[in-house]
Order: C-alpha cells, then sequence, then structure tokens
C-alpha cells in the first residue's frame, strides 16, 4: 500500500492526522520527540543491512533489540558500520516458558526470579563482550512482557533500564531503573504479521502524540516507533522511508538516541 489508503469510498492522505497532529505541536512552540526501536535481531542479514542503511540515510538512531543467546561477532561488524545504532538486550534465547494456555513469555510469573536474573545476566556479559560500547543496558523482554516480580531486581544484573509495549506508567519502574517503551508496531501481528497500513500507523503515531501534547500520558515520553526488520514486507520498508523523509522536513521533530530517551 502507497502513502495514500483507499478508505471510504475516496481517497485520503495517510498523513493527514499525523501532519495535523504536528502543526498544533508547531503552533505551541513544541518540539515532538520520537525514538526508534526494532527486535529480533539476531544475525547478519539482508533485511538487517537495509534497516541499518535506512537509519544511517536519514540519520534516525535506532535501538536494535538483539538476543543474546544468538547474536555472534558477524553481527557487531554490521552494528559497528552504523554510528547511529545501540544494541539493547532482547531477552535471553527469546524461549517461550509460559505455559500452553497462557499468552507467550520468556520473562513471565512461571519461573523463580532468581534464575531469571541469572539469564539476564549471562546475556549482558555476553552483548557487553561482542559490542562494547554500542550496547545500552535496557531490557526489551520478548513479546514486551515481564514479571512484575522480576522489574525490581532487574539493576542487580547490571542493566539500568527496560522498554516495553504501551505509554509508561512511570519513567523509574524500580531502584536505578529507567523506563522507555515503544507505542507504534508497524505489523499486524493478529491479522497475519502483516503491514498495517501507513494510515492506520500515521494516525496511530498522531494519536500517542496527541495524547502526549494533554498531558494525557507522560508527556516527557519520546514517541516509539516499533519496527521488526525479519518480517518487513515493501509496505514496511516504504513507510519508514516516508516516515523519515517527512519528520526530517519538520523543524519540531526531533529523533532520540536509544541513551536520550531513557533519560527523558
Amino acid at each position: 500500500m502507497s502513502a495514500r489508503d483507499f478508505r471510504g469510498g475516496g481517497l485520503v492522505s495517510a498523513w493527514k492526522a499525523l501532519d495535523d497532529e504536528l502543526d498544533r505541536w508547531q503552533q505551541s512552540e513544541s518540539v515532538a520527540t520520537f525514538w526508534w526501536r526494532d527486535d529480533d535481531a539476531e544475525a547478519v542479514t539482508p533485511a538487517l543491512a537495509r534497516l541499518l542503511g535506512l537509519s544511517a540515510a536519514h540519520l534516525v538512531p535506532l535501538g536494535l533489540a538483539v538476543i543474546p543467546a544468538k547474536a555472534g561477532k558477524a553481527l557487531m561488524a554490521s552494528v559497528s558500520a552504523c554510528p547511529a545504532t545501540n544494541v539493547l538486550q532482547h531477552g535471553f534465547a527469546h524461549a517461550n516458558h509460559a505455559p500452553s494456555n497462557e499468552k507467550k513469555a520468556e520473562f513471565g510469573a512461571h519461573r523463580p526470579v532468581d534464575a531469571m536474573c541469572a539469564e539476564l545476566k549471562s546475556g549482558a556479559e555476553r552483548l557487553e563482550a561482542i559490542f562494547d560500547v554500542r550496547f545500552l543496558p535496557v531490557l526489551v523482554p520478548p513479546w514486551n512482557r515481564v514479571s512484575q516480580s522480576l522489574v525490581p531486581k532487574l539493576a542487580s544484573t547490571g542493566l539500568i533500564g527496560l522498554s516495553t509495549f504501551a505509554p509508561r506508567q512511570t519513567a523509574s519502574p524500580a531502584p536505578r531503573l529507567k523506563q522507555i517503551n515503544a507505542h507504534v508496531d508497524l505489523i499486524n501481528w493478529r491479522g497475519g504479521r502483516i503491514f498495517k497500513g501507513a494510515t492506520r500507523i500515521a494516525e496511530e503515531i498522531a494519536a500517542h502524540l496527541s495524547a502526549r501534547r494533554r498531558s494525557m500520558v507522560d508527556s516527557r515520553e519520546p514517541t516509539g516507533i516499533l519496527s521488526h526488520h525479519l518480517v518487513h514486507d515493501e509496505g514496511c520498508w516504504e513507510f519508514l522511508e516516508q516516515l523519515f523523509a517527512r519528520l526530517r522536513a519538520r523543524e519540531n521533530v526531533r529523533w532520540l538516541t536509544p541513551g536520550e530517551a531513557l533519560d527523558s
């Protein structure tokens, strides 16, 4: 689907809601902040190369959530070639430990907290050894699910941040731990793991910006765009290209690095 979608018997601009909301931010002399997270990295692939190329071409910082148990030094070479990329910790092995009748989770309430902490510490040490200063110790739990009994223990594993999905309830969910979430996913998972469509995604971005502007959610939390390079179709790639180009033309838009987002 191109940047224009067919809805309600006529063509409507996929970007109207977002353009209108950014105009409101401009009128209030406010800067709309964004950050970008991509999940499930584990190896060098053509899709990963395309992702990193987008980041470099549009000067958009990227938080790449890497699965520690599957990462290797070849991945480090790709990340090193893209200065605007930080590696985040995507769980440990991206393994589901939930019972078959519950939603998938690697770090849910189904396991001993000590065992989960040991895995996370091992994963953080592995990513630091591979990626050195490019590793930002922020946990991105697979499926965006984490046991609340584990959260207060995350800092003890060396992690400084947590990133899930949906507006955060607090900027600091536990002592020595900050939270920075994603808010808009490009993929319709329930509808067949397909691109949501430009209109729907642009409207979701606008909705989060509107909620921030009106203080219905934490106004300091930058709007987080979530991608999954391994399942992108051409619609996803085209949307990202257009989103980055359009936002770059706006004087009141700023993309934050993952570290800057964490400090917001």
